[in-house]
């Protein structure tokens, strides 16, 4: 169980943050798009996690090219 723990510990901080920032973007709870991305996994034989790598990859561009800085020592 300690296992499974830390497993989930380790994705839950270090994750992409997709799901929490879609909610937040769509207005909804974040557990709702998690189980919508489960879902899609399932059904679509594997299409749902790489459309969520796909996310994960555009949202972390997007905080590198816009990312806001205070002062011109920053870069």
């Amino acid at each position: 169980m300690s296992l499974l723990h830390d497993l989930r510990y380790f994705f839950e901080k270090r994750g992409f943050e997709v799901c929490s920032r879609m909610a937040d973007r769509l207005g909804m709870k974040a557990k709702h798009v998690r189980i919508f991305f489960i879902y899609l996994s399932f059904f679509s034989l594997g299409a749902g996690f790489a459309l969520y790598l796909i996310f994960a990859f555009w949202l972390k561009m997007k905080d590198f090219l816009f990312a806001k800085r205070s002062s011109v020592f920053d870069l």
